[in-house]
């Protein structure tokens, strides 16, 4: 009987620890892909604290979302459209703005759903996201002062996964820059869910990834940067990530470079944080990416 009573206290507690699991999965995945209004970080600078001048600026999506944006005319023709990532917001570009700016870039610099005051809570990685950047696409179309064969993307974080997806899909964009993209979420999901939840990866990054695919109704195996970057060539794109970072999968710049078609640039540092390559090294950055945008934009290549 002694025995017995410690089997069924051992089953027990077993099951109760597994139902533990289950539900802080749930609970984890759902606060992962959700993006309440309360909880939103938002800009706390604009381009004019940088001495740049700028316009506030709206789209509607597809689905009849407002999203807000900035713009900068350009003096070149030239426009760059600029992705925040993950829960971020326009205010991750203040470096990029003055840069961009300097070399006589235009620039629009977009948001998506569930960002910032946007409508929407969930986050899809791109899924339906593809309609923001459409309509901000859109937008940058009918700007008088921009040449349409100059338009490129640059996306940081997920905005990089995000401006490689659309590009891939529309040759409207002439170039890319992927600033810490990650390759594909089921590449990055062990190291996105330790960095976001602090849990380790086994056995709560697959249960994560069930739940968040049960709450937003898609399959994650097919956010994949690595099944789109092939199709952005003969038009160029240039990969920026760390080899120790800690946010993404640190092989997301040598996975995405591999499966990219000519021509393509890689970048990686180790000892940069995620997405700071434009902080790390500004001199650098400044040189590496107005010169990839201006190679393919005013020369003969």
């Amino acid at each position: 009987m002694h025995t017995k009573r410690i089997i069924r206290i051992t089953q027990a507690t077993f099951l109760a620890l597994f139902i533990g699991i289950v539900f802080l999965a749930k609970m984890q995945a759902s606060d992962m892909v959700t993006h309440p209004l309360g909880k939103r970080a938002l800009p706390s600078a604009t381009p004019t604290d940088a001495g740049v001048d700028f316009e506030n600026v709206q789209v509607r999506s597809s689905d009849g979302l407002d999203l807000d944006g900035w713009y900068i005319p350009s003096s070149n023709g030239a426009l760059i459209i600029l992705q925040h990532g993950y829960k971020y917001h326009r205010g991750g570009f203040m470096d990029e703005i003055p840069m961009f700016a300097q070399a006589g870039y235009g620039m629009l610099v977009s948001t998506v759903r569930a960002h910032e005051k946007n409508p929407g809570e969930k986050i899809t990685f791109g899924v339906e996201e593809m309609k923001d950047l459409d309509a901000w696409m859109q937008f940058a179309l009918e700007l008088p002062d921009i040449n349409s064969d100059k338009i490129g993307m640059l996306g940081d974080s997920m905005g990089g996964s995000m401006v490689i997806q659309y590009a891939s899909q529309h040759d409207t964009i002439k170039a890319v820059v992927a600033h810490s993209a990650f390759s594909s979420l089921k590449d990055t999901i062990a190291t996105s869910v330790t960095h976001y939840t602090g849990l380790p990866a086994f056995p709560f990054a697959p249960l994560i990834q069930f739940w968040a695919e049960h709450e937003l109704d898609i399959d994650t195996e097919s956010v994949d940067a690595k099944q789109w970057i092939g199709n952005i060539s003969p038009r160029p794109v240039f990969i920026i990530n760390s080899l120790d970072d800690e946010v993404i999968s640190p092989d997301s710049g040598e996975l995405l470079f591999a499966a990219a078609q000519e021509p393509k640039q890689l970048w990686q540092e180790y000892g940069v944080d995620h997405a700071e390559f434009d902080e790390a090294f500004p001199e650098q950055y400044a040189e590496k990416v107005i010169g990839f945008f201006d190679r393919y934009f005013f020369s003969e290549n």
